[in-house]
């Protein structure tokens, strides 16, 4: 199904959560497609190595449990690549038990989120990955979850379109589109981004196409408009930096097909809107994509009766941001999000707690049974 502006209006965040509770199989490596040199120990901790080879020749029959864990309030993300990490390069995997929470849980400060028993040199060099995993998709997934939740108003909430493919290498698109749908998000930029989940990337204009125009917005607009009618017309008005002039053009041009506008000023500019109305400056930072020129905008659009015209907003939103802008009442019905998403700031530990059925780990850290962690079965990969 093609994504459209009313489709991503409709997704809420109960929706999403009943979508995620309906996620029975979790995902294999038939999706993630491991870099196979994890299973020469290439991008494991050289510690980790030696230490497997230390259990292996001194300490063969030891059993331990491994516990992972991270420090905040979060959406989980990220068991399911950690479990198939396991289940393809642990030494014979089946004999592995396994408990894991699912992606998409909310967890708790300390609370165990995954546990793996077994001897140390079958998987325990998976240690550091199975952290870096665990943190970056948990990262991407909270951090997405807290933006939508700030665009989330009077019981309506506001879609969320993912656009982090310039803030982070290709490589990790995948595995961040996959995060930000765990974490809410409505659509993303490219189709790497929803290939775990199997949609399609969603996107209008760049500014290269109104450049290639000469800055004709209504010309950039019209060509895309005959390539791809199929597509809902969102028109990207910020080139001149003339909002509110280049709005009404297209508006003019394209009455009832125009579905939307998308202002992306950037935070080094003030709208020309502000340098013919000196009287409104003063009170305010008029610069980049404010709330004043958005409710200028909307009543423009409103004036000449193009009240059906969406506005999207881009360029730097963070979560204060959105919730500034929610808390004012701005007329914004979707934001883009993008490099504000991908800040790494939640951190798993993977600590050994039990050795051969006893409690056994550093000081400071216990054994944290977790009542909710489900059994997971072992699946050939």
């Amino acid at each position: 199904m093609k994504i459209t502006i009313k489709h991503i209006g409709e997704k809420t965040m109960k929706e999403i959560e009943k979508k995620l509770a309906g996620k029975i199989d979790r995902l294999t490596n038939k999706t993630f497609k491991f870099d196979e040199r994890i299973a020469e120990g290439w991008f494991s901790a050289v510690y980790f190595l030696k230490t497997r080879e230390i259990a292996e020749k001194k300490l063969p029959d030891n059993y331990v449990t491994m516990q992972f864990f991270q420090k905040e309030h979060a959406v989980l993300c990220g068991t399911d690549e950690a479990i198939a990490l396991v289940h393809t390069f642990a030494d014979k995997p089946e004999t592995l038990e396994i408990h894991s929470l699912k992606d998409g849980d909310k967890i708790e400060p300390f609370e165990s989120v995954l546990t793996i028993s077994g001897s140390y040199q079958q998987f325990g060099f998976l240690e550091g990955i199975i952290d870096g995993i665990l943190a970056r998709r948990t990262s991407v997934a909270t951090n997405v979850y807290n933006v939508v939740k700030a665009a989330r108003t009077s019981g309506k909430q506001k879609p969320v379109i993912f656009m982090g493919d310039r803030d982070d290498h290709y490589t990790q698109q995948a595995g961040d589109g996959y995060s930000a749908f765990i974490g809410g998000s409505t659509a993303q930029a490219t189709h790497a981004m929803n290939e775990w989940w199997g949609k399609k990337g969603m996107g209008t204009m760049p500014h290269a196409l109104i450049q290639m125009f000469r800055g004709d917005v209504v010309a950039a607009t019209r060509a895309y408009h005959e390539i791809f009618p199929e597509d809902d017309l969102v028109a990207l008005v910020d080139f001149n930096n003339d909002v509110i002039t280049d709005s009404l053009k297209v508006a003019r041009e394209f009455g009832q097909e125009l579905k939307g506008v998308r202002l992306d000023t950037s935070r080094t500019l003030v709208d020309k809107y502000f340098l013919r109305n000196h009287h409104q400056m003063g009170t305010f930072d008029p610069r980049g994509v404010n709330p004043e020129l958005v409710f200028a905008l909307r009543k423009a659009l409103d004036n000449d009766g193009y009240k059906h015209v969406k506005i999207m907003v881009s360029g730097g939103f963070t979560e204060k941001r959105i919730q500034y802008f929610e808390q004012q009442g701005v007329p914004v019905d979707m934001y883009g999000v993008g490099g504000s998403l991908l800040k790494i700031n939640i951190g798993f530990t993977g600590d050994n707690v039990l050795l051969n059925g006893t409690p056994c780990a550093k000081e400071g850290r216990r054994h944290r049974p977790n009542p909710r962690l489900e059994k997971v079965e072992y699946h050939k990969q």
